[in-house]
């Protein structure tokens, strides 16, 4: 039962690791391990409440990884194929390691701007958009790391 309980832990310090280093699934891995963990104890500690807490917050990680990147294109009044650019290429950034996850939605906002037959100077503007967005998306899965943690923690240990 203790090998389970190391899998559960390097589950979770993956998991945190991923959330910095995006090729990883960061938060699936932390939210696993902490699901190993409640499980473990049959719920004793952290209970149903809490693993629901962190499922949501979990999801609302995952959620924020893949609009990041459309929504900052939004804010700067960008166009549809912008928009789908920049998911599109946040997808296929996935196969392109720390680069391709960092450049895909850049690169894909500005080809849709190009596509929506706008100006270079658009789709630079839409292209910082999502590079923006991404690092804003960055800083928000952080926090939520961090609640998650203090969520598993604070059931566990009080």
């Amino acid at each position: 039962m203790e090998w389970l309980w190391l899998i559960a832990i390097a589950l979770m310090l993956i998991g945190v690791a991923g959330v910095v280093l995006p090729v990883l699934p960061g938060t699936p891995l932390l939210f696993g391990g902490m699901l190993l963990g409640a499980w473990l104890d049959d719920f004793g500690k952290v209970g149903v409440l809490a693993v629901v807490v962190l499922a949501v917050l979990a999801a609302l990680a995952w959620a924020i990884d893949f609009a990041a990147g459309m929504l900052g294109t939004k804010l700067v009044g960008a166009s549809t194929e912008s928009m789908l650019g920049a998911g599109i290429g946040g997808v296929l950034g996935l196969f392109g390691g720390i680069p391709g996850l960092i450049l895909g939605p850049v690169i894909g906002a500005a080809a849709g701007e190009l596509y929506a037959r706008r100006s270079t100077q658009q789709a630079a503007k839409a292209g910082v958009a999502a590079g923006l967005g991404f690092v804003i998306a960055m800083a928000a899965k952080l926090g939520i790391t961090v609640a998650m943690l203090g969520v598993f923690l604070f059931a566990y240990f009080i």
